[in-house]
């Protein structure tokens, strides 16, 4: 059971990036209740990095709910250069959501966290009591232990603020600040017209997953310029292949986000995440990706490249519990749309 609906003016940072769009868009088809009010911010509104920023933020908009994406985010090789610049900027960033968030009088907060921060060394498949239990893979060192401090700040805060009127007596302290766990991503076809880039997106469409790259330049060019889609060019995949990972289409997630906002009212974590069985590898969605764009040039893994961390396989059971019956998109449907909104949008995508 959640929390009293009522008035609700819901503040989603990072409102620009694919979960946010994804959101914007879920609620903009149907899904927003009578009585909500969704405000969506980016950088543009405010550095997050920066405190008084964000507390002039929070004092303007006055949200009794917040969705907190916004993060400095990359893949694999970016992460393994600027471990220590991932680091400060998200803590930074968190720290000053959360607290604003606690000063203008926040009801709930719910948190976007990443599998990548669960321990490297662990037993398969993860859950949300294992994210404390050992070190995290060390190409997203600094990433993973500033999200991990979500964790950690949200049980501070549970703890010592102030009981909410709207709970009662008797009702639990602080307001619900929930944390979560999602896997890789896909992006979907209605999202970021004119923004998606082509250099260090964790889309599909560009990396597929944060633990390669493939010169989607190359195909996109191959696929729009030559008599045949792909014919004599080549798409080289960094890393084995190898790896596998769980992806989840992003209006799917979108609809997750919306739910533990409502409905959702536990402190602890909860992933969102498709089914173990879903669990592909690297060369699997790469395939796909070919598959859906019909490129017939050659395709290659340089093995030359970190492959990243090898499996991250997480359990969704504690998800399920909650939402049984919840459908999510099939891979390769997602993979074939995203493509299909990438090609048609391509020309428009920020490079």
């Amino acid at each position: 059971m959640g929390e009293p609906q009522g008035s609700m003016r819901i503040l989603v940072t990072g409102g620009s990036g694919l979960v946010g769009r994804a959101i914007q868009k879920v609620v903009a088809d149907g899904a927003g209740l009578p009585g909500e009010e969704w405000v969506f911010v980016s950088s543009k509104d405010a550095d997050l990095t920066d405190a008084a920023q964000t507390k002039a933020l929070f004092q303007k908009v006055q949200p009794t709910h917040v969705i907190h994406l916004a993060a400095m985010v990359g893949g694999l090789f970016r992460n393994i250069k600027y471990n220590l610049d991932f680091w400060r900027k998200n803590v930074h960033i968190n720290d000053n959501v959360l607290h604003s968030a606690f000063e203008v009088g926040t009801r709930k907060v719910v948190s976007c966290l990443s599998t990548c921060i669960f321990p490297d060394k662990t037993t398969y498949p993860i859950d949300e009591t294992m994210i404390h239990n050992g070190p995290p893979h060390s190409s997203n060192f600094g990433y993973s232990y500033a999200k991990r401090m979500i964790d950690v700040q949200n049980r501070c805060s549970f703890l010592v603020l102030p009981r909410p009127p709207w709970r009662g007596e008797d009702g639990p302290l602080g307001p619900t600040s929930s944390s979560m766990a999602a896997p890789s991503l896909l992006s979907s076809p209605p999202m970021s017209s004119g923004r998606t880039t082509t250099s260090t997106s964790k889309m599909v469409t560009c990396c597929l997953d944060s633990s390669i790259r493939c010169t989607w330049p190359r195909v996109s060019e191959a696929v729009q310029h030559t008599p045949g889609p792909g014919n004599g060019s080549a798409l080289t995949v960094w890393g084995t292949g190898k790896p596998r990972r769980q992806f989840i289409y992003s209006l799917d997630l979108a609809r997750l986000f919306i739910w533990v906002l409502r409905e959702y009212s536990e402190v602890e974590p909860i992933i969102l995440s498709v089914g173990e069985e879903d669990e592909v590898s690297i060369k699997e969605a790469a395939e796909a990706v070919v598959e859906a764009m019909d490129f017939r040039g050659e395709v290659t893994f340089d093995s030359t490249k970190s492959d990243g961390q090898y499996k991250k396989t997480a359990s969704n059971g504690k998800l399920r519990g909650y939402l049984p019956d919840f459908r999510f998109t099939p891979f390769k449907q997602a993979v074939k749309e995203t493509c299909a909104w990438f090609t048609d949008n391509y020309e428009q995508a920020r490079k």
